[in-house]
């Protein structure tokens, strides 16, 4: 049932998608505009979202007539938009509410770390790999998010204002990349 081959696939293929580490710049600017990153709410959330879409993605997205690509191409736009945030230091996604945590949900748990890359790699995993397999996958995946997430304040001071300055637009270019990638690749199906 558990092969352990398998489960270290999983696990670096969905740790090469969320790519937690190279939103590390995103979360510290994230939590300078809400004042605190809730690192279990948007941990818990995200797995709800990564299981849920395991068992249920596809029935999902044929109840709103959606295919995997337009689901993609979604979350690629929303990509581009913090990517933009990141690298013109211009704020575009604001929260209404008010500082509630709501951040730690939108946009952190869904699309940065449950985004429709990582939605859709789970699902392409389910028709390669057995299902313990890609659960254990993304409980490690999960347990090192949490580690990054909370470890921000400590890497913020490790980095320094220009430190931090310079990575928010190099991973800000990066994370651009990665939703013209998406989008490029989802586009035409």
């Amino acid at each position: 049932m558990f092969n352990f081959k398998d489960i270290f696939s999983v696990t670096l293929i969905l740790f090469s998608v969320i790519d937690i580490l190279g939103s590390v710049p995103f979360v510290i600017n994230l939590r300078k505009k809400e004042g605190k990153i809730h690192s279990g709410k948007a941990t818990i959330i995200s797995g709800m979202l990564m299981v849920a879409f395991l068992f249920l993605g596809q029935s999902i997205l044929r109840l709103f007539g959606l295919d995997v690509g337009s689901f993609a191409v979604a979350g690629a736009i929303v990509m581009f938009i913090l990517a933009m945030e990141m690298i013109l230091g211009v704020t575009l996604f604001r929260d209404e509410g008010g500082s509630n945590g709501a951040g730690s949900i939108v946009p952190l748990a869904f699309p940065l770390i449950a985004g429709a890359g990582t939605l859709t790699t789970i699902l392409s995993l389910r028709a390669v790999y057995e299902t313990p397999n890609i659960l254990v996958g993304i409980i490690i995946n999960l347990i090192f998010v949490f580690i990054v997430l909370k470890s921000t304040n400590w890497l913020e001071k490790k980095l320094g204002k220009s430190g931090f300055a310079i990575l928010r637009r190099v991973f800000g270019i990066i994370l651009l990349a990665i939703a013209v990638k998406i989008f490029k690749e989802n586009i035409l199906i």
